[in-house]
């Protein structure tokens, strides 16, 4: 495939998937589009099994939606999913007969987080990977299957904890809240996840495409839920508060590499302004 923000290579029935949009890897209709066109043409590989999602930058996986662009961004997954909602093109991700695995360093937070939830499996480096759902800290609410994931992954409490605090997780604790399946040093990381993820693409695929379909039906939520996930972050974003909120972020430098290395901290500081 050639792509403009992800780079591809295929080892076997294992297709590797790297992230390279500069400057932060914003989830932009650029992203989006590629995403597409990604799922499309891998879907359609019979001689594919497996994809492994990773990063290009080291500090961002995925930093969180362009929020200068949602409706190019959401106009983009409609092309796939044939509604303009970003949440419905993740939740087919995690629908689709491919099994998917990320490895994440570096930060993910907001959509970056919900795509990687959205994935069958998370792999992340102890030293570096970043988990946030920093949304209630504008006023808005994820709208992309966070809440649904985390929900079922971590349970109310843990999952209230995270929505509500708007905070940075590091590595450790996403693993002990069962955000992510696993940590590993960053060495070991990539070697693992390429041993699973062959080991995998080495059984038939009939019995890889039921056992998802049944874990699916117990685990993840209809589309409807993620519908109106997706329709309540448009409400939200429309509020006076959470606009104000979001010029204050981008005054201070939201949605720039330097400023968001400290993200959780600037949402708290937005209280203040």
């Amino acid at each position: 495939m050639v792509l403009e923000t992800i780079r591809t290579r295929q080892e076997g029935a294992v297709l590797v998937a790297e992230l390279a949009a500069p400057p932060m890897n914003l989830l932009g209709p650029e992203l989006v589009r590629d995403l597409v066109e990604l799922i499309r043409g891998a879907e359609a590989d019979e001689s594919l099994q497996v994809v492994i999602f990773r990063s290009a930058d080291p500090d961002y996986f995925i930093s969180h939606v362009d929020v200068t662009r949602i409706v190019e961004y959401r106009n983009e997954a409609a092309r796939l999913v044939g509604e303009p909602s970003l949440g419905l093109l993740l939740r087919r991700l995690s629908a689709s007969r491919l099994v998917t695995i990320a490895v994440i360093e570096g930060r993910v937070r907001g959509a970056g987080s919900e795509f990687v939830l959205a994935c069958d499996m998370r792999f992340a480096a102890r030293e570096s990977a970043i988990f946030a759902q920093p949304e209630v800290g504008f006023g808005l609410v994820p709208g992309a299957g966070g809440i649904q994931h985390l929900t079922r992954l971590l349970g109310r409490g843990r999952a209230l904890e995270v929505l509500l605090s708007a905070d940075d997780y590091d590595a450790d604790l996403a693993e002990r809240y069962g955000w992510v399946n696993r940590t590993l040093p960053a060495a070991e990381l990539g070697p693992f996840v390429r041993a699973l993820a062959r080991r995998i693409s080495r059984f038939p695929p009939g019995g890889l495409v039921t056992a998802k379909d049944r874990v699916d039906r117990v685990a993840l939520a209809p589309v409807e839920d993620f519908r109106h996930d997706s329709d309540l972050f448009l409400e939200r974003a429309r509020d006076a508060e959470s606009q104000r909120r979001s010029r204050e972020a981008m005054r201070r430098g939201f949605q720039t590499r330097s400023a968001e290395m400290r993200l959780g901290c600037m949402v708290d500081e937005l209280s203040e302004a």
